[in-house]
């Protein structure tokens, strides 16, 4: 909109051709975070920047032993935000603002110098910071009444200006350094080394164990191989083998059949033969001697009927020859029967010992015999 200004976040609107009221009123107004009206004409409006700068310092300063030190510092610095310090330095640095950086600069060699030339070489190495906060302490007063607010400085470099003093009194400390530099890199070597040859054994390790597997793996591979190889052969031999066992077994079968047919064909023939021939001849014997008992039967038979007719003739001349003998008779009737049984019975032991004679053709007969002992006594007296 005509006439509208508006300040940037990091600037202040300066406005200026109109009479401020107040006794310590500014002769300009302050617009920061907002826009206002500008009357043409009548007011005139600026921009003093509030953003962060930065300021260099280099500057050649003497110690408190009086050496020379090359110092090289950098301040940064901005423009306050309250009105009192935007007014300070828009009084200041509003027709050029280019010129704080250089102001900056100048103020705090001042200050470095002064402060610098109060410490050694020695403290001033080791207590940068400490510098550092001395020289912002020491400018801050004079910082504020030009407007200005100090962030940070921070020294960049010292140089001893080619003497060696920092270097020497660095050298101990180096020596030091350098030492356990050594130690720690020999350390580091040794470690170094140990890791090396651990690595080279776990590698040889590794590779042994590698070879190993592989060798197994290679082994088991020509196993399997051969294993395969040899399948066919072996399964050939296996049915060769189970062929040859069935043939052996089919031979058997034709043996115990043919043993069979042999005992069916052969034997049971020439044993029912023999048993045949043992039947017959059992026969013949038995009907040879059937034939002989009935032959030996037949001469008993013969001479017992030829002994029985005689045996009255032999009865009549024993009673002729008991005639007219004087028999004593004793034990009376008892005694008779005696000699009559005596008489029969020596009879009788005749007929007896022709039939042995018959019966055993080879034996000579005997035809004589003794006679039983008699109980009587025959007396024949002569007449």
């Amino acid at each position: 909109m005509f006439g509208y200004r508006v300040p940037a976040p990091n600037e202040a609107l300066l406005i200026s051709g109109r009479k401020q009221r107040g006794a310590d009123a500014l002769p300009f107004k302050i617009v920061t975070g907002h826009g206002t009206f500008v009357v043409p004409v009548f007011s005139k409006a600026t921009r003093l920047t509030l953003a962060m700068q930065e300021a260099e310092v280099e500057e050649d300063c003497y110690t408190q032993q009086g050496l020379t030190l090359h110092v090289q510092a950098v301040i940064a610095f901005k423009v306050g935000d309250d009105h009192e310090s935007i007014a300070a330095a828009a009084r200041r640095f509003q027709g050029d603002q280019s010129q704080m950086p250089v102001l900056v600069g100048r103020i705090f060699s001042g200050h470095l110098r002064s402060i610098i030339g109060s410490m050694t070489v020695e403290a001033i190495i080791r207590e940068q910071q400490t510098l550092a906060d001395a020289i912002v302490d020491a400018s801050k007063t004079e910082m504020a009444r030009i407007g200005l607010d100090i962030d940070s400085l921070q020294i960049s470099s010292i140089h001893d200006k080619g003497v060696g003093y920092i270097k020497a009194l660095a050298a101990p400390h180096q020596a030091r350094v350098n030492q356990e530099a050594n130690v720690a890199q020999a350390i580091a070597d040794q470690a170094s080394a140990m890791a090396q040859q651990e690595s080279k054994r776990n590698q040889a390790e590794y590779a042994r164990q590698t070879a190993i597997a592989q060798a197994r793996y290679q082994a088991e591979i020509d196993q399997a191989q051969q294993t395969a190889a040899q399948a066919g052969p072996l399964a050939a031999a296996q049915a060769q083998q189970h062929v040859l066992v069935e043939q052996a077994i089919v031979a058997q079968k034709r043996a115990e059949l043919r043993q069979a047919e042999l005992v069916t064909e052969v034997i049971r023939p020439a044993e029912a033969e023999a048993e045949r021939i043992r039947t017959l001849a059992r026969a013949d014997a038995d009907a040879t001697k059937l034939s002989a008992e009935a032959a030996a039967a037949q001469g008993r038979i013969a001479l017992d009927q030829m002994m029985i007719e005689q045996l009255p003739d032999l009865l009549r001349a024993a009673a002729e020859g008991l005639q007219g003998a004087n028999l004593t008779v004793l034990n009376g009737a008892d005694g008779l029967n005696s000699v009559v049984a005596s008489l029969a019975a020596q009879g009788t032991a005749l007929l007896e010992a022709v039939r042995k004679g018959m019966a055993t053709p080879t034996a000579t007969a005997t035809p004589t015999a003794a006679a039983p002992p008699s109980t009587a006594v025959v007396r024949r007296d002569a007449a």
